[in-house]
């Protein structure tokens, strides 16, 4: 009786140690799991003051004061902000503006819709005008900007480089491809195998011929648009006129032919004479000159020295 009662004692005591062993561990399970929600409450909580602008929500940023910053989590300088960025977040409201942040890694195209060269980038935005923030990155100048209005010494920027500009959508459109053409190299060499030389021929090859489609596709809009005409041959008729000549006006011109050249006879004529007349004088002469000096005085032309010598 004693002993059965003893074992009975035992096996509840066993009983008794593994139910107080379980509870502990359930306790633990429920403690561990409290812990864990309390942490993502808080971290969501932190999270909701800075706000993570991406392509899809961007153009909250258009309504409003706004600060915002682009970074990468490789970037030394960024973390060195993320403490005072977080900070400014928490006192957001007491601000009166709401406060972003952009990872170009993951937002290409905001990167270069705001055109963002180098990291971390602060903009400030101001119902749709944007301005760069190139001042002191401490939590206090930051602070100092918003409260004094000192964004408002600064000139916004350009319309034509403004993020909701058409220039900068179509270069928010650029570094998306780019960032695509990126990863599709990356896939080509690592995943299958191919040298980065034949990556880039088959990128080579896909440009030549969406340019051959391209240029095609604009040849058929343009020709659509403004149509080619037929050129029209004009039968140019040549009418020539002939010139109707009366008799009269033949027998007229006949004359007057026939007169021209009877005065250019004439003319002949006197001359021939004229010649005929200084041979007889110079002939007169040698008579009483000798035969020499006639001869001399033929060949030379007649002019003062002549007439001086007769």
């Amino acid at each position: 009786m004693c002993s059965c009662s003893g074992n009975m004692a035992g096996l509840t005591r066993a009983e008794l140690q593994e139910y107080e062993y379980g509870r502990s561990s359930c306790f633990m399970c429920i403690s561990a799991v409290f812990l864990l929600l309390v942490c993502r409450v808080n971290a969501q909580t932190e999270d909701t003051h800075v706000l993570t602008v991406a392509d899809a929500n961007w153009t909250l940023i258009l309504q409003g004061e706004w600060m915002i910053k682009f970074y990468a989590p490789w970037c030394p300088a960024c973390q060195h902000l993320q403490a005072d960025w977080d900070n400014l977040g928490r006192q957001s409201e007491s601000l009166g503006i709401s406060v972003g942040r952009v990872d170009v890694t993951q937002q290409p195209g905001l990167s270069g819709r705001f055109l963002v060269t180098t990291l971390p980038t602060i903009f400030h935005a101001k119902d749709g005008d944007f301005r760069k923030y190139v001042s002191s990155r401490t939590i206090e100048d930051i602070q100092a900007y918003v409260v004094d209005r000192k964004w408002a010494t600064v000139e916004p920027v350009p319309g034509w480089k403004s993020p909701s500009s058409l220039l900068m959508s179509g270069m928010a459109n650029l570094f998306r491809l780019s960032v695509w053409i990126r990863q599709i190299h990356t896939y080509l060499t690592n995943a299958l195998g191919i040298p980065s030389w034949g990556s880039y021929v088959i990128f080579a090859i896909i440009t030549l011929f969406m340019g051959l489609i391209l240029g095609l596709m604009l040849v058929l809009i343009a020709d659509c648009i403004w149509p080619s005409r037929p050129k029209r041959r004009e039968d140019k008729t040549v009418v020539i006129v002939k010139e109707e000549v009366s008799e009269e006006e033949v027998e007229e011109k006949h004359t007057s032919d026939l007169d021209n050249e009877s005065e250019r006879v004439s003319g002949d004529d006197s001359t021939e004479e004229e010649e005929g007349v200084m041979t007889d004088g110079a002939g007169s002469g040698s008579e009483q000159m000798p035969s020499a000096e006639s001869s001399v005085r033929k060949r030379k032309p007649q002019g003062p020295d002549t007439a001086e010598g007769t």
